[in-house]
């Protein structure tokens, strides 16, 4: 109730803006993986997102367990995207692992931001200015960028331009397997796809602008009760705005609730939803990592991983399709409090 205050205040008398929590939500997520059936006489190699605490989660009670040979963990060495790494030897029979831990987040609100942005230097933040191997920004997107961010002024009107087109230009396709894959040039020919998708196409759009953006991976969490989240992973985004820090923005979000509650673009709901993503999220949600390309640590023998907000685990040095919960065999609970 203080917290909610002070920001009221802050907010009325026009100082410094603040992230302010209005919402929460606690819980228990399980993860089991049983690679039992993968590959006898092969080793076993599983890579996990591993979660953090915060300032919007506080991550506590964190419980490993399982018949591994190994298990440590670790942080790739450009994002410093943390991953829990567990090893089984070629001899080993039974491959299992169980991984729980208690999630407490916060509605994530970057709401006031300032009129004027601070000074900055492009070198601090090239690591989310440069393309990525899905993500170009270049061609066809620098092309697109460009014609969005005509006539704005700034990082915050030129992201809020990009933002608006993806809501109203794209559209979320069930059909679309997993969160998708984000690969820019194709989402901007077929304007249809899922979160990491979507979200893509914002970092993509906004790096081309010139704004410093980067894809949040994470999973949803259930609202009460013990509910199965193994296929709910979900991928948002930031923008950096000088002067202020990092602003969130989930114009994927927006793309579902207009499928589910079958809106139309001016539809009065729409507009709700695209200002409540338009620096603000839920808090039915938990950060896993950042970063695209990843070479994961200890590295994996296939190639560069696309993102690390599912499991990713290779047998005998061949990765297992991380899509197929059932074949891949794990299951993601979350359980309420």
């Amino acid at each position: 109730m203080r917290k909610l205050t002070l920001f009221v205040l802050a907010f009325f008398l026009g100082l410094v803006p603040v992230v302010v929590s209005a919402g929460s939500s606690s819980g228990t997520v399980t993860m089991e993986f049983d690679l039992s059936s993968h590959g006898s006489g092969k080793a076993a190699e599983l890579w996990i997102p591993y979660p953090v605490s915060d300032g919007n989660q506080l991550i506590t009670d964190i419980r490993i367990y399982g018949d591994f040979a190994e298990s440590a963990v670790y942080t790739d060495r450009e994002f410093g995207t943390p991953m829990l790494y567990t090893r089984w030897k070629e001899s080993s029979k039974n491959r299992k692992l169980t991984i729980s831990f208690t999630v407490d987040r916060e509605e994530r609100l970057t709401k006031n931001l300032p009129p004027d942005e601070a000074p900055w230097d492009r070198a601090d933040y090239a690591r989310y200015l440069r393309p990525t191997r899905l993500g170009p920004t270049d061609g066809e997107v620098k092309e697109l960028a460009d014609s969005i961010t005509a006539g704005r002024s700034g990082v915050k009107d030129k992201a809020r331009a990009i933002y608006d087109w993806i809501c109203l230009n794209m559209y979320r396709d069930p059909d679309t397997r997993g969160c998708g894959s984000g690969d820019v040039c194709s989402l901007l020919s077929s304007r249809g796809g899922k979160c990491a998708d979507i979200s893509s196409v914002f970092v993509a759009l906004a790096r081309a602008a010139g704004i410093p953006s980067r894809e949040v991976f994470g999973i949803r969490l259930g609202k009460g009760g013990t509910t199965d989240i193994t296929k709910w992973q979900h991928c948002w985004a930031e923008y950096y705005l000088p002067g202020y820090g990092w602003v969130v923005v989930d114009p994927a979000d927006v793309l579902k609730m207009m499928l589910k509650e079958n809106l139309a673009i001016r539809d009065p709901k729409t507009a709700e939803y695209r200002e409540y993503f338009w620096g603000g999220v839920d808090p039915y949600r938990v950060k896993l990592g950042e970063g695209r390309d990843l070479t994961l640590n200890p590295p994996q023998r296939g190639g560069p991983v696309n993102y690390l907000m599912y499991p990713y685990a290779e047998i005998g040095g061949k990765p297992l399709d991380w899509l197929d919960p059932g074949s891949f065999r794990y299951r993601i609970t979350h359980t309420g409090s």
